[in-house]
C-alpha cells in the first residue's frame, strides 16, 4: 500500500498534465500532441544532435557553475568573516547584484565574443550571487561557542577554516548552490540564443524559425528532464554533503 501511495505521488500529477496536454492539443499546429513530441524527441534528440547541441550546453554549464562556486564561496567567506571587508564591498555587491543577467549578454560578447567564454561568463554572472549571499549568511552564523573552542584548542589557518568555517557553513552555501543551479539552467540557455551555432538554446530557437513545431517542443521538454536529472543529483549530493547535518536532527528544528 506504501509504493502505491508512493508511486502515485510521483507518477499521479505527470501522467495528469500528459492528458490535459492531449487534451489541449486538438490537432493545433503550434501546440502538437505528446506523441508528435515524443517522437520528434527520439528523431531530434536520439542522434549525433546530441553530441553536437547536448554535450557542448552541458559542458558550458559545468564550467560556468564551477566557476560561480569557486568565486561564491571563496568571496563569501572572505566577507563573511570580516565586518569590515562586509561594510565597504555591501553597496558595489548590491549593485551588481540587481543587474539582470541577460542584460549583461551584449556588453559580454563585447569583451568576450561570442564563444564559449562569453556563454560560460554569463552563466557565472547570475550563478555566483546565490552562492556568495548564501555563504556570507552561513559565515556569519557560525556558532561563537564553537568559534571560541577553536581558538581555545589552537585550531588555525586552513584546518579551522576546512573544519568549522565550510562545514558550519555548508547548509547554507548549499542552499545557495541548489538556487544557482536552477538559474544557471537558464542562464545556459538565454546565452545561447545570441549569435550562437550550437548548443540547446540555439536549436529550439532554430527550429521555431523553421516552423518545426514539434521538434521545438522536444527541445523545450528535454530542458525539463535536465533539470529534473540535476536536480535529483543534486539532492543525492546535498544529502551525503550534508548528512551530519540531516542526521543530527538540526535540519528538522
Amino acid at each position: 500500500m506504501r509504493a502505491l501511495r508512493r508511486a502515485v505521488t510521483w507518477f499521479g500529477l505527470p501522467v495528469l498534465l500528459v492528458l490535459v496536454w492531449w487534451l489541449v492539443s486538438g490537432g493545433s499546429f503550434y501546440l502538437p500532441d505528446p506523441l508528435k513530441v515524443v517522437r520528434a524527441f527520439w528523431d531530434t534528440w536520439v542522434s549525433a544532435r546530441a553530441f553536437e547541441d547536448v554535450l557542448p550546453s552541458l559542458g558550458r554549464l559545468l564550467l560556468g557553475y564551477v566557476a560561480a562556486t569557486l568565486l561564491g564561496v571563496g568571496l563569501g567567506v572572505l566577507v563573511g568573516l570580516s565586518p569590515r571587508l562586509r561594510a565597504t564591498l555591501e553597496p558595489v555587491l548590491e549593485f551588481f547584484r540587481a543587474i539582470p543577467p541577460p542584460v549583461l549578454v551584449p556588453l559580454l560578447m563585447l569583451l568576450a565574443g561570442i564563444d564559449t567564454p562569453m556563454k560560460v561568463l554569463v552563466i557565472v554572472s547570475g550563478c555566483v550571487w546565490p552562492i556568495l549571499l548564501n555563504t556570507v549568511e552561513g559565515v556569519r552564523a557560525l556558532d561563537e561557542v564553537l568559534a571560541d573552542t577553536c581558538r581555545m584548542y589552537g585550531v588555525r589557518g586552513g584546518s579551522r577554516l576546512r573544519r568549522f568555517v565550510l562545514r558550519g557553513a555548508s547548509p547554507q552555501i548549499m542552499a545557495g548552490l541548489r538556487q544557482a543551479l536552477s538559474i544557471g539552467i537558464i542562464l545556459m540557455v538565454i546565452s545561447e540564443m545570441f549569435a550562437s551555432s550550437s548548443g540547446l538554446g540555439f536549436t529550439i530557437v532554430l527550429f521555431q524559425r523553421q516552423f518545426q513545431i514539434a521538434e521545438m517542443w522536444s527541445g523545450i521538454l528535454l530542458l525539463g528532464l535536465i533539470g529534473l536529472a540535476l536536480s535529483f543529483l543534486f539532492r543525492l549530493l546535498e544529502r551525503r554533503v550534508l548528512s551530519w547535518y540531516y542526521g543530527s536532527g538540526a535540519a528538522r528544528a
